[in-house]
């Protein structure tokens, strides 16, 4: 390509200093050249201002609150320049060469609002961690991960069309933003990324996998590694997401698999392992919902109240 588009590469940091420089360093060895890194501080404990001196390139945003992922973001897509948006968990390392493929995938075909790269995990990078979703079941709330736990193999290497993009890494055309606005803060930590995609697609856009982009995530590959944070949000938010993208039979439906499937597991669960305190925040996270469920969910609100 004689003219590589401006990509505009976004993160978020609170309190991961070291992890972020750690990604800044990876983002430094690439190949693509035509980047404005974009890194927002979401009011860390753990001042900032030394990412700024070791890297003086990046455009240091400073939030004066936590205000979550999707918020945090928002922040940096609006300051930024870039004809793409990248947004890249702050716990990845990428490839060298990540970006030029997904980057030709997106110039190829200007269906594309957003595409994510091929993630395996940083631990043991032959195994797939992302390689496409199937899309969220509007009636039980479910979905898989294509290739998620594999062995990292030629038939995940091409790129392909998908229904749902991994917030880790999400890489989303200028032109789909201006059509549907950015991501919706109510969420605040999760699922925000998933109903983002719906929008995408309700707009007429097409989601695509980029098996050619690898980026090395550094999230546990153990299922255990749940915290309340994580146990409240999930659970608060895969409600709002039901509610937010699902209408008349299918909004009923479920519900009805949450309250009557779902929700039980999830307490036996909890109960059987004696884990009072992520029991307390899984049912904090679904009686949220008691106390607001009359209220609109209004997508520039931002719910911080764990």
């Amino acid at each position: 390509m004689e003219t590589w588009p401006l990509v505009s590469i976004i993160t978020v940091n609170y309190n991961g200093n070291e992890i972020t420089d750690q990604f800044l360093n990876s983002l430094l060895q690439i190949s693509y050249k035509n980047i404005e890194i974009i890194v927002v501080d979401n009011a860390s404990n753990i001042l900032p201002d030394e990412l700024k001196i070791k890297y003086p390139i990046i455009n240091l945003i400073k939030s004066k609150k936590n205000i979550g992922f999707a918020a945090g973001n928002n922040l940096g897509i609006r300051e930024a320049k870039g004809k793409y948006f990248f947004l890249l968990n702050n716990d990845t390392e990428v490839d060298p060469n990540f970006l030029e493929p997904i980057i030709e995938l997106m110039e190829s075909n200007k269906n594309i609002g957003v595409s994510s790269s091929k993630l395996l995990y940083f631990s043991k990078p032959n195994i797939i961690q992302y390689a496409g979703h199937s899309g969220i079941n509007l009636y039980t709330g479910r979905g898989f991960v294509v290739g998620f736990m594999d062995e990292d193999s030629d038939k995940y290497n091409a790129s392909y069309k998908t229904e749902l993009a991994h917030g880790a890494a999400m890489l989303i055309s200028r032109n789909a933003l201006n059509k549907i606005g950015v991501m919706a803060e109510l969420y605040f930590l999760y699922y925000e990324e998933i109903d983002f995609c719906e929008r995408i697609k309700q707009a007429g856009f097409e989601i695509w996998y980029c098996g050619q982009s690898i980026v090395y995530h550094k999230e546990s590959m153990t299922t255990g590694k749940l915290s309340p944070l994580k146990t409240y949000y999930l659970t608060r938010n895969r409600l709002i997401f039901s509610r937010r993208n699902t209408k008349g039979v299918q909004h009923y439906a479920c519900i009805l698999f949450f309250f009557f499937i779902s929700f039980p597991k999830g307490f036996l669960k909890l109960l059987l392992n004696k884990d009072f305190t992520l029991l307390s925040a899984y049912f904090r996270g679904v009686f949220w919902h008691f106390k607001r469920y009359n209220i609109y969910l209004n997508e520039g609100t931002i719910y911080n109240d764990f």
